[in-house]
């Protein structure tokens, strides 16, 4: 999570000339009380003062999962994580107000965080406070659909049951933290779609048009919220995946048709460099501007401004630092493996009704 994602997304988003500061909010950090929507008050109070005091106690490392596990102290680990529930809430207000079609968070997608429980770097869950002010505002039904390499787990278990919210993941299988299977439906409010090592564009593309859109049809929610975690992208090194950003931005292409209001939200991503690229050009679908057009020289100064410590980014290829698009994937077959999740998939929800 050091690695530079919403600000190098938001200079590059600037640089190109796309961000209109009429068109630019700063986020409010959400108050305890709004927290607690979701979120239990013990935790909450003890995630604060764990930033205040830079330590955690062994009750609350156990009870609250704060200091270990991959949720680590920091210095804004109360700070950071609020902020982002607060983009989400804002998003939530504009969009259920009529002030606003679509809102990006590039902030929001921290999808594993409990009621309780920090989890997986995720110590706020800012999609599940999202959902449930969307909710409280008089959104009848909200489809969520979830990108990231990894499973929307925290998600999918604060609505199992819902009637009002459809969770649908795509993600790796065998991936921390090894939920979503296939045969997981939530009681009828989740889909999951588990898929393999080198899943590609094609195969995205496959299951947006075979699957994720009739269901998203079918449930006609009034507002979509998509969580675009740039993990699942091939130059990210924590997932095993195969997409490129021009393969993620046709998939939310798609799924902006399935309603007339979105929010769009961030998730994972561990690369400075295809993160920055993949959210900057989802910047550029939700307002209709040619995401695969060529960067200018402020925005290439961004990219070349920006480094990781990482192998990988010790020598980054040169369309890292000159273009937003990825090169165009190279025309792959979809594998039988894909095409009987897409009809298992199908046959569980027709179960299910």
């Amino acid at each position: 999570m050091s690695i530079p994602r919403v600000s190098s997304t938001l200079d590059l988003v600037r640089a190109l000339g796309w961000l209109p500061e009429e068109q630019y909010r700063d986020s409010p950090m959400a108050t305890p009380a709004e927290l607690a929507r979701f979120h239990d008050p013990a935790y909450i109070a003890a995630l604060l003062a764990a930033e205040r005091d830079q330590r955690v106690s062994p009750e609350d490392r156990a009870r609250f999962n704060i200091g270990c596990n991959g949720n680590p102290i920091f210095t804004e680990m109360y700070r950071r994580p609020v902020t982002a529930a607060g983009a989400g809430l804002l998003a939530a207000d504009l969009v259920a107000s009529g002030q606003a079609l679509r809102v990006q968070s590039p902030a929001g997608g921290t999808h594993h965080g409990r009621a309780g429980q920090a989890n997986g770097f995720c110590f706020v869950n800012d999609p599940v406070l999202t959902i449930l002010r969307l909710l409280d505002r008089g959104v009848p039904k909200v489809f969520y659909l979830d990108l990231d390499a990894h499973h929307g787990d925290g998600v999918e278990l604060a609505f199992a049951g819902s009637e009002r919210v459809l969770c649908l993941s795509i993600h790796e299988t065998n991936r921390w933290p090894y939920t979503g299977l296939l045969e997981d439906t939530a009681g009828g409010s989740a889909i999951n779609l588990p898929v393999p090592e080198g899943f590609h564009d094609a195969e995205l593309i496959y299951l947006m048009d075979r699957l994720v859109l009739s269901i998203g049809r079918e449930f006609a929610a009034p507002v979509i919220v998509i969580q675009c975690g740039a993990d699942a992208l091939a130059d990210d090194p924590q997932s095993r995946l195969n997409l490129t950003n021009r393969g993620l931005w046709a998939a939310v292409k798609r799924a902006l048709t399935l309603a007339p209001q979105a929010i769009v939200l961030g998730g994972g991503g561990y690369n400075p460099w295809s993160v920055a690229r993949a959210w900057a050009g989802l910047w550029g679908l939700i307002n209709n501007i040619d995401e695969s057009a060529p960067i200018s020289t402020a925005a290439e100064a961004v990219l070349r401004g920006l480094s990781w410590d990482h192998r990988l980014g010790r020598n980054p290829p040169d369309h890292w630092l000159t273009t937003l698009a990825d090169p165009p994937a190279e025309p792959l077959p979809v594998r039988q493996q894909i095409m009987d999740l897409a009809g298992a998939a199908m046959g569980l929800r027709a179960s299910a009704a």
